[in-house]
């Protein structure tokens, strides 16, 4: 497993490095955006640990360059900025997880974990729930012969609804499976979301999948 660490703080980096080699995983560190970058859009890593606040060009642009070029790098973001509104904009801009320094090394292991994890379960076959289509190579989606454009955690969470078709998932659970953080502190951001796909998968098809189970969570079903 081959990681990158693009952080300016060069500290942080080689404290970040030395615990991950520790774990055997083969660790490159960059200092700046621009050289990030261009490392991470190179296909050598399999995980990308992505600095918020970088010299040169920030890391919400290089993650937004690295989407818009079609690299579907795993992409956890360290971030000083807690705020709901910084971390939705990194979402957005295709992240699929994020840490707010300071940081317990034990709990970016797990997620490094976590992230790798998912990214072997994407290399499968096609997923299918009634006429909605996920491609987890491509991280495509149709609804029909309709294809759906969706960010890498609308992707995400999409994906785990489809594979727990069926069954009414806590928001708990969401936050355990899709985004590995407290899920007591970014609960709305889940909410945030559901909507954001209700509108994408559901918003011009009369069979609405994604439903609410109140005082539950939510559960994706045919009808």
């Amino acid at each position: 497993m081959r990681i990158l660490i693009v952080e300016d703080e060069k500290k942080v980096a080689s404290f970040i490095k030395r615990g991950l080699e520790d774990e055997n995983y083969q660790v490159t560190v960059s200092n700046d955006g621009v050289d990030g970058f261009r490392r991470a859009n190179s296909g050598e890593y399999d995980l990308l640990i992505l600095d918020y606040m970088l010299p040169k060009k920030d890391g919400l642009t290089v993650l937004q360059e690295l989407r818009e070029a079609g690299n579907q790098i795993p992409v956890l973001m360290l971030t000083a900025k807690a705020e709901t509104a910084d971390v939705v904009s990194a979402l957005d801009a295709g992240a699929d997880d994020f840490m707010v320094k300071p940081f317990v090394f034990n709990e970016l292991q797990a997620r490094v974990r976590a992230l790798t994890r998912r990214s072997k379960q994407d290399r499968g076959a096609e997923i299918r729930f009634a006429d909605l289509r996920l491609d987890p190579v491509n991280h495509k989606v149709w609804r029909g012969q309709v294809e759906i454009v969706l960010t890498a955690k609308e992707y995400s969470l999409l994906a785990y609804l489809v594979r727990n078709a069926g069954k009414t998932l806590s928001r708990a659970n969401i936050a355990d499976n899709c985004w590995e953080y407290p899920f007591e502190t970014f609960t709305n951001i889940i909410d945030v979301y559901i909507n954001y796909l209700r509108k994408k998968v559901d918003g011009d098809f009369p069979n609405k999948l994604i439903q609410t189970v109140r005082g539950k969570g939510y559960i994706l079903k045919n009808g």
